[in-house]
């Protein structure tokens, strides 16, 4: 059975050495290898090992800066020394030379590797599998170290069933004088005389030896005095015998070696907390939930919206408000002064779709506040997007009449002849409004603006959102208006010459630049920064967009009526066109 089991022992330990061999090169430096009739195998941490948690297997590089470990260092030298006195003694090893192979084992991987290595056969890189492995001999007689006990314990696992040490042959005739005593070993290696136990003591500036216990062999005996034992710490308390202290709280910790009682301490991360039933591993919160790194509890998330109590919304809507109060004060005022030629020459009764498009739009944006609901998703956008791309078809109709009136009439009469018979300016605003419409019924169909609750963006929020800005849909909408605008500019812009009374070319150039101003700083900040307050900064866009179309347009008309009732007359209009008549004539 044991060589059954030695032999199966001996497959697995081949397997690993040629996988480890192709992967990593184990190579001993000139400076840390010794020829010689039997080689010792050394295994000393000459490099601290790099702390950190792995989730896999990883092969851990020594030689790395700033990692240099001084007290394996000593142990290396301590036992190069030790060699080189054994072959420079007369009396100890005649006629034996003892060599080495010194490696640096700073982690588990490099101590399994350095294992291996010295479990192959001499001259090759190879561990043969045989049937009785009590007849595999491999390179080297002995080994020393590790000193660290997790990595002792591997080495110790992969050289038994090799049995390294078995002991050299000629370690049973050793016979020498050691401060003035002979030592002698029996058949098994061992010493025949007992020893005193010593210990180092450092209380003053020059180091001693206490001797604080003896061994004797016949009779087996162990005498320690207790008393002189000098501990470091406070009293001379005894250390407890643990490999590591408790974690501190909210760390998990993570098992270093094959000891449970060996770990380091790891915080958790964000996100997660440590259940004190299970201290190996950090479990995650949920979703509703939210730690800070390091915790041992979670907490819940704070649920957010852009609510109706926050100062920020009582502004929004206040001017949200008064907007709908100037839109419904300038409908009274358009519908008591209709038949007067700043309203005539305005669009007339197109006006007061001109400003219901407007308070359609200024009504969307109270969606955006409180808890989102199905309505208000579906509402808020589509209903902006919608009664804006009417304003703009309104507003782009009216300006290319203008133009049409004076300067294409007498020019192309056929094509005015035709726009005036077949009604184009209205038909041109029906089909404007109705490709918006089924681009608004479309996205809502397909891309549907749904209330959902958003966790990614802040570990310790829960935002209430619509969907809408994902989607296609949204972004088709505010397309479509960007060109009613660009077309509304281009009119306005070749009416810039008109008569005074019906050129809007400045007020309505200044007011399409603001909205154009106002959206490419609302989505430029919502692609670069996702804040809680990003609905509100939606609402401010929104907000803009609506009084600067109202204020290029219908404020200048305001003030000549209410302000300037001189200039809203028969006779003025009749001589800003007569005027403009003339200067076209002499050009």
């Amino acid at each position: 059975m044991l060589l059954q089991t030695a032999h199966l022992v001996g497959l697995q330990l081949c397997i690993s050495c040629c996988w480890a061999y192709s992967c990593h090169s184990t190579e001993s430096s000139p400076d840390f290898s010794l020829p010689g009739d039997y080689l010792l195998a050394g295994l000393f941490s000459l490099h601290a090992e790099c702390l950190q948690v792995r989730r896999r297997p990883e092969v851990t590089l020594c030689d790395r800066p700033g990692s240099f470990n001084g007290h394996g260092y000593h142990h290396f030298q301590a036992m190069r020394f030790a060699v080189e006195e054994i072959n420079n003694s007369t009396a100890l090893l005649p006629n034996v030379t003892l060599g080495y192979e010194l490696y640096d084992v700073c982690s588990e991987s490099a101590n399994v590797y350095a294992t291996l290595r010295v479990l192959s056969m001499p001259g090759t890189h190879h561990i043969e599998i045989q049937g009785n492995l009590l007849d595999y001999f491999p390179k080297v007689v002995a080994v020393i170290g590790p000193d660290d006990s997790n990595r002792a314990a591997t080495t110790a696992t992969l050289l038994s069933p090799y049995l390294v040490p078995l002991l050299l042959e000629q370690i049973p005739k050793v016979n020498f004088l050691l401060h003035e005593d002979t030592v002698t070993l029996n058949d098994n290696g061992g010493p025949f005389s007992g020893y005193t136990i010593i210990a180092w003591d450092w209380s003053g500036p020059n180091w001693t030896f206490t001797v604080i216990g003896s061994s004797t062999w016949s009779p087996v005996q162990l005498d320690i005095n207790e008393t002189k034992i000098q501990w470091h710490g406070k009293d001379n308390q005894v250390p407890k015998s643990v490999c590591s202290s408790d974690c501190l709280e909210g760390h998990q910790q993570v098992v270093v070696g094959f000891h449970h009682c060996c770990f380091e301490c790891v915080p958790c991360e964000a996100g997660t907390f440590l259940n004190k039933s299970d201290p190996h591993r950090c479990q995650p919160c949920g979703k509703e939930e939210w730690a800070p790194g390091g915790s041992q509890t979670c907490f819940p998330r704070t649920v957010v919206c852009l609510t109706w109590h926050e100062h920020i919304s009582w502004v929004l809507l206040a001017a949200n408000s008064l907007l709908l109060l100037l839109l419904v004060g300038t409908a009274g005022l358009f519908a008591w002064h209709l038949d007067t030629p700043v309203v005539r020459s305005a669009g007339g009764q197109l006006c007061f779709l001109m400003l219901g498009s407007l308070a359609a739009g200024s009504c969307s944006i109270y969606g955006f506040f409180g808890e989102p609901t199905l309505p208000a998703c579906l509402l808020r956008q589509a209903l902006f997007a919608l009664g804006f791309a009417i304003f703009l078809s309104c507003l782009t109709v009216r300006s290319f009449q203008l133009v049409i009136i004076f300067k294409f009439s007498t020019k192309l009469p056929t094509f005015y002849r035709a726009w005036v018979q077949n009604h184009g300016a209205g038909l041109f605003v029906l089909i404007s409004s109705m490709t918006q419409l089924l681009i608004c019924l479309t996205w809502l169909a397909v891309w549907t603006p749904l209330p959902t609750r958003e966790y990614r963006r802040f570990p310790q929020l829960v935002m209430l959102e619509c969907t809408e800005v994902h989607s296609l849909g949204f972004v088709l909408a505010f397309v479509y208006n960007g060109l009613l605008s660009v077309s509304a500019f281009a009119c306005s812009y070749l009416g810039k010459d008109l008569p005074e009374n019906y050129n809007e070319a400045k007020c309505v150039t200044f007011s399409l630049l603001l909205n154009f101003v106002s959206w490419i700083a609302y989505f430029t900040l919502a692609s670069v920064y996702q804040d809680k307050y990003l609905p509100a900064v939606n609402v401010l866009a929104t907000l803009s967009s609506l009084s600067s179309g109202f204020s290029g347009y219908f404020l200048p008309k305001c003030y000549v009526i209410l302000c300037r009732p001189d200039l809203n007359n028969t006779e003025h209009f009749q001589a800003s066109i007569q005027d403009y008549t003339r200067r076209r004539g002499s050009t």
